[in-house]
């Protein structure tokens, strides 16, 4: 076989490694969503809807997996191609635990249901759910069209989740000072918070791994927001 064709059975290989990881991007996407309307509405069937929809999440994971594993043994790539197979992977590995942190969300909506409603917290973690989901849309059109400039743009708006994430933070402490009987759900708010910061936090990696991946070099360090250990609750 010529250089030629096993250069373009790479490419073909790797196409739709690139198509598996797009629709396991766009699954996510949607249970990011799902999950944080399941929450601000109290809707049991809709989150057990992403609960269960976890596991097509999963098997497009093992997919990509199976299919780098056979273009690693059948094509051998080097330099800048395995470079490209190293990205696809980690991007991968950190969707899918997306996926997880979003199902983790929609288990939490049966406990909260059944408690004492907490006046604007779902809705808040909505709006906080929806900028990560953003970023994750806008981090997936990066790799598509491996634009530099919009991956630069989704690493920078991670300071917006994490200012949002210590929002809460002090949102739902003050809360559970003002009435004890709120501490259970905003406990549970708190980590769902935190989860979602999380989750900001490996779509950015994703924008960072498709800046390596478009210039084999790596980004300087991300910025952040304060971090949620240095809040400070007073007392009036």
């Amino acid at each position: 076989m010529t250089r030629l064709h096993i250069d373009q059975a790479f490419d073909e290989d790797l196409e739709r490694i690139r198509e598996l990881m797009l629709a396991m991007g766009g699954r996510v996407e949607e249970a990011i969503t799902l999950a944080a309307r399941s929450l601000e509405d109290r809707d049991e069937d809709l989150a057990l809807q992403v609960i269960e929809g976890d596991h097509a999440v999963d098997q497009l994971e093992e997919d990509i997996d199976q299919q780098v594993v056979r273009l690693l043994a059948l094509r051998q790539p080097q330099a800048g191609d395995l470079r490209a197979v190293i990205a696809v992977m980690k991007m991968a590995a950190d969707i899918e635990r997306l996926g997880d942190y979003a199902k983790n969300m929609a288990k939490r909506v049966s406990v909260l249901s059944a408690g004492p409603q907490v006046e604007g917290a779902g809705a808040a973690i909505r709006r906080q759910a929806r900028q990560v989901g953003q970023m994750l849309k806008d981090m997936l059109d990066a790799f598509a069209r491996l634009d530099v400039a919009l991956a630069e743009d989704v690493i920078q708006r991670d300071v917006e989740v994490d200012h949002m994430t210590n929002a809460l933070f002090r949102e739902f402490i003050t809360h559970m000072m003002e009435d004890p009987r709120n501490i259970s759900a905003c406990l549970h708010y708190t980590f769902i918070a935190k989860n979602v910061e999380r989750m900001g936090d490996l779509v950015t990696g994703g924008a960072e791994q498709v800046i390596f991946l478009a210039t084999g070099e790596r980004p300087g360090d991300r910025p952040k927001g304060d971090s949620t250990a240095h809040i400070d609750i007073k007392p009036e």
